[in-house]
């Protein structure tokens, strides 16, 4: 009892080592960036016409054209910033996850280990692994140990080792999923906002036109343009949101299918090698 208490702390110290940051620090800091981004780089008065940011985008400036999307540009800016930011915090996290020798050959060397009976062998790799993954498999390996002390039925004892593994992933897991339902949700958003910007530029566009009283061709290729550039945000935005999500789901389900294994590999040693 003394040892898994000890196990959970353990694990438990290593799960909170490898929490990354707060969703909602980044998503405040990138707000705040993307405000001066807006202002003082698209907003630079250079960009327009009489150097007034009110007046028309120069030919070819690009950055007061996007100016001209409005807010909009502003809350999409601040979902791509954090979509970027959270990509470089989570690529971090699950590499330190991962640990520091490539995870397929730690797999094939522990159950080798293991084969040969030798416990403190794969201990030693897990302690030179180190990460996420290796602290699991860790805590079984000492639950291992443990049961092979213990007087109980055989069963008792593999679920035992099993009931270890999955407590120890447990508290695992959500350090690596951290950020992820946020980028997730940011690819949606950022298409969405797109496209309100753009209802909104083409609202505008054409109100302007109607107070006009008559068709006027720069005016309205100059609105729809400016009205685009939300589109063109939002789904960029989006993409890269849809791209990073499954790039990091796909490495997470890399390294729950490898502590599948060893979880396997383990009970699987323990019932061959043991009468009891």
């Amino acid at each position: 009892m003394e040892t898994k208490t000890q196990t959970g702390e353990k694990s438990k110290r290593v799960g909170k080592k490898s929490r990354g940051i707060s969703a909602g620090i980044v998503i405040v800091c990138c707000f705040v960036i993307a405000l001066l981004v807006y202002f003082f780089i698209f907003g630079d008065p250079a960009n327009f016409v009489n150097n007034d940011p009110h007046n028309h985008p120069l030919p070819g400036k690009l950055l007061g054209t996007i100016y001209k999307g409005g807010v909009t540009v502003v809350l999409i800016m601040t979902l791509l910033l954090t979509v970027l930011v959270l990509s470089v915090e989570r690529f971090i996290a699950l590499s330190k996850a991962k640990g520091t020798g490539n995870l397929i050959s730690f797999v094939y060397d522990v159950k080798a280990d293991l084969k040969k009976g030798s416990i403190a062998g794969a201990e030693a790799l897990c302690a030179k692994q180190k990460g996420s993954v290796a602290a699991i498999v860790d805590a079984g390996l000492k639950k291992y140990r443990e049961m092979e002390s213990q007087s109980l039925p055989k069963e008792t004892k593999i679920e035992e080792i099993k009931a270890e593994l999955e407590e120890a992933t447990a508290l695992e897991l959500p350090s690596m999923q951290q950020n992820l339902p946020v980028i997730a949700t940011i690819s949606t958003l950022g298409t969405l906002f797109g496209l309100f910007g753009t209802v909104l530029g083409m609202i505008r566009s054409f109100s302007a036109l109607a107070a006009a009283g008559s068709t006027d061709s720069v005016a309205l290729s100059a609105g729809i343009s400016e009205a685009l550039v939300n589109t063109a945000f939002g789904i960029a935005t989006g993409a890269l949101a849809i791209i990073t999500y499954a790039f990091f789901t796909g490495k997470i389900d890399n390294m729950t299918y490898a502590i599948d294994e060893m979880g396997f590999a383990l009970t699987q040693t323990y019932a061959e090698t043991h009468e009891k």
